[in-house]
């Protein structure tokens, strides 16, 4: 696993260990980025990485130009990888890992008056992801015009609205597929 384009471009990263994650393939995280610069800059926001696993979703997107980001892990061994590869990259400083479940975190980003541009959700296939994006409070720590992209499985078909989030595009590679969500007051054109 690499960072795929910008400043670290080429540059590896860890996987945690074990078969406890699923790490989001070369091929799936460059179609996830296009989907994302085709419809907001990159250059310095703020990004949440939610279910992070190694933490490439957020450290691709620094790399990209993004100015900082949050990772949201419940595994200690996640938590070092993405530590770990922060560091590796010089990045320490624009990374936070928050150690713990999203709902938990979501409250506490939510209770500092934290937002972000851009929002990545890489949950075990076999969650009901949705459910997070309903009851988890998502939709409060995504800025106006921001972005929230949501990797699933490619057999499971996402709701078209979420409370004040819609679905504008879902593409499937294989087993997974993306889905680019934004506030439907602030609905984007395809």
């Amino acid at each position: 696993m690499r960072i795929i384009a910008g400043r670290a471009r080429g540059h590896g990263l860890h996987s945690p260990p074990g078969r406890n994650t699923r790490p989001t393939t070369d091929r799936v995280r460059e179609a996830l980025f296009s989907m994302v610069e085709s419809r907001l800059s990159l250059e310095d926001i703020a990004v949440l990485d939610l279910f992070a696993g190694s933490g490439a979703l957020g450290l691709e997107a620094i790399s990209r130009g993004a100015k900082h980001a949050v990772f949201v892990e419940r595994s200690a061994k996640c938590c070092r990888t993405i530590a770990h590869n922060a560091e590796a990259l010089g990045w320490a400083e624009l990374c936070r890992v928050y150690r713990g479940s999203v709902a938990d975190a979501l409250g506490s980003l939510a209770a500092e008056g934290l937002q972000f541009a851009l929002i990545t959700m890489d949950p075990p296939y076999d969650s009901d992801c949705w459910s997070v994006v309903r009851q988890g409070g998502v939709a409060r720590l995504l800025e106006a015009e921001g972005l929230l992209v949501v990797e699933h499985s490619s057999h499971v078909e996402p709701p078209t609205r979420i409370g004040v989030l819609a679905n504008e595009l879902t593409r499937c590679y294989g087993d997974s597929a993306l889905s680019l969500w934004c506030q439907c007051s602030s609905t984007l054109s395809q």
